[in-house]
């Protein structure tokens, strides 16, 4: 028996008019609520309508779209049909588009927005399979509107009904349930399939580790709903009996989480990192006194919440008394002005973060739990614990997961640099069935026994911890022989509150050097701050004082790192790496060997 075509009717049930998800549109404005009942009412007709239009079962549904709740909706009257989603970021290539349509062949396409059909159409009309356009928002005389896919499925016939409600109750484990293509760093995309059995697991192990969470929370989705992070944990939390708020503009999340004021949320790095770095802007611009004391109340936090509350202990009473001053005088406010005052868990995963960040806002109250995870994995592989969490880990394995450590091919000679690090390997219920269509890419990234290779290297520290040290295709060796992880050097430096992105480069050279963008908002301010003239951004980034603010800050940050994982030199950047030129995927990661063309020039000019 498969839980997804079944869930949503379940808690019907239960939780009756409860609500269930509403949508925070682009202003940060909440709107549209559905309870859990009309939420069942609108996946049921739902599937109702495509099994109307022809769709059947195996038939994949292709969604191209901002989030909505329209998208879960998809998701969960396709999982009744027996047929496969397959959810597509909106920020997509019309290339990318492409090589999806024709890799899944889907016989249903829907856009969320006019502009996301006018770029599918030109594309659709070379697919002859492409049967039905559908259009979530808006209004075209070449896509059928969703409100009428609903109306149609409420109209249904009863045999309609009972067809539909026959594929629900046939539903298998070993059924594909979506495809979630790869954001494909170094090559073409692939569609990991998933069986309806890993979303059993995954609901199943998340209720055993994640005993904290209850129908008493309130979730913000801002994360791509096509992203195996956001898609998984928002299945959790329907399973859990939460409210969900659905996030359509990510660029606008600051307002959505004052707006919403989650209790938690599943989010990457660097929203953490951003918040971080304005916090750190506040209380810099503090008078004296007041900034001593906001200082020491955060190392009282740290003190409390890491060297007894992490270790399950009880603080001393003074230390006890201190905190919960603290925490009413300093952190709440603190907490209140950004949304999270409320938070119950806050799990962040998807790319490097720097601990001291972490110790921060486990220091000032904030639950955030770090994991890790992969799309092949159905996300989640290791996350912190409630108890003895190790902070610099990516946390301890979650139940029924197997992980192993392989030796590393072309591991340098030091082991104990690297405190034997080798490839981490997956195995258990989550891992998906292999690559779609994609034979001897499947075939590559198992092991003879039947072990998914991840590509990342790490290794187990004596408390059973996952660390992370470095993407194995991301690693690179210097002229001198000594190997370079770039994502931790690149994480170090994203903590700063001058620095926006950064690209460290280094194979096969003498030394490290950086492409950086600054974090234009706050650079300006400091120009301004320090009557430094500029006409444009290039005149800027190429002004001395700011060239040696930025120096100074890599400087500091770099402090502790072995000389050669040093950055010698950098170049400032006056745009950002974006999706649309090729240089970042869909989940913001870089695209290193189209940096490298980019800026060839550039980096030259490094090593010159």
């Amino acid at each position: 028996m498969s839980i997804l075509p079944n869930i949503i009717p379940e808690q019907a049930k239960r939780y009756g008019d409860k609500e269930a998800m509403n949508y925070v549109n682009e202003h940060g404005e909440v709107l549209q609520a559905l309870s859990y009942r009309q939420l069942n009412d609108q996946v049921d007709a739902a599937a109702c309508g495509f099994e109307t239009l022809g769709l059947e079962p195996g038939d994949v549904v292709m969604v191209l779209s901002p989030n909505r709740p329209e998208m879960l909706i998809t998701d969960f009257a396709c999982y009744t049909n027996r047929a496969v989603p397959v959810s597509i970021y909106s920020t997509a290539s019309a290339e990318q588009l492409d090589y999806v349509l024709h890799d899944c062949k889907p016989r249903f396409v829907i856009a969320g927005t006019v502009e996301h059909l006018d770029l599918l159409r030109p594309l659709t009309e070379k697919c002859p399979w492409v049967e039905h356009l559908l259009l979530y928002d808006g209004h075209s005389e070449h896509a059928m509107p969703w409100a009428d896919l609903i109306a149609l499925g409420l109209s249904a016939s009863d045999a309609c009904r009972a067809e539909v409600e026959k594929r629900r109750r046939s539903v298998r484990p070993e059924d594909t349930a979506t495809l979630v293509y790869t954001s494909g760093t170094t090559g073409e995309p692939k569609g990991a399939d998933l069986p309806h059995s890993c979303f059993n697991a995954v609901i199943k192990i998340h209720r055993e580790r994640l005993t904290m969470l209850s129908d008493n929370d309130r979730s913000l989705c801002f994360l791509p709903l096509c992203h195996i992070f956001e898609k998984g944990w928002s299945y959790v939390c329907i399973a859990l009996g939460m409210h969900i708020a659905i996030n359509q503009n990510p660029r606008e999340i600051a307002g959505a989480v004052r707006n919403v004021r989650p209790t938690c949320m599943c989010s990457v790095p660097r929203f953490w990192e951003k918040v971080y770095s304005a916090v750190i802007e506040k209380i810099a611009e503090m008078p004296m006194v007041k900034r001593k004391m906001v200082m020491y109340a955060i190392r009282i936090g740290r003190k409390r919440n890491l060297d007894y509350v992490r270790l399950g202990k009880e603080a001393p009473g003074w230390l006890e008394a201190m905190y919960r001053k603290f925490d009413k005088t300093v952190f709440e406010p603190m907490k209140r002005a950004i949304g999270i005052e409320n938070g119950n868990l806050f799990p962040t995963a998807g790319a490097p973060i720097s601990p001291h960040i972490v110790r921060f806002f486990r220091s000032i109250g904030v639950p955030m739990m770090v994991g890790y995870g992969l799309s092949e994995t159905t996300a989640t592989v290791t996350c912190f614990p409630t108890i003895d969490y190790v902070i610099g880990s990516v946390g301890t394995v979650m139940p029924e997961v197997m992980v192993r450590i392989a030796p590393q091919a072309g591991e340098p000679e030091t082991a104990e640099d690297r405190k034997g690090s080798g490839e981490i390997q997956v195995k258990g219920p989550t891992v998906m069935r292999g690559y779609f269509n994609k034979p001897k890419d499947t075939a590559e990234a198992f092991t003879e026994d039947g072990w998914f290779r991840t590509g990342d290297a790490g290794y187990f520290d004596r408390e059973g911890a996952l660390v992370l040290t470095e993407r194995i295709k991301d690693l690179f060796k210097t002229s001198n022989g000594k190997y370079i992880a770039p994502q931790a050097i690149e994480s170090r430096l994203g903590e700063d509150k001058y620095i926006e992105q950064v690209a460290v480069v280094g194979e096969s050279r003498k030394y490290v050097t950086a492409l950086i963008i600054p974090a234009f908002g706050v650079l300006k301010e400091y120009a301004r701050r320090h009557k430094i003239a500029f006409k444009n951004l290039e005149d800027l980034i190429q002004n001395s004082q700011i060239i040696k603010l930025i120096a100074d800050h890599i400087e500091r940050l770099q402090k502790g790192l072995p000389s050669f994982e040093q950055i010698k030199k950098f170049t400032l950047l006056p745009k950002a790496f974006t999706i649309e030129s090729g240089e970042l995927t869909n989940t913001l990661k870089i695209r290193r060997p189209v940096i490298n063309e980019h800026y060839a020039k550039e980096i030259e000019a490094m090593y010159a």
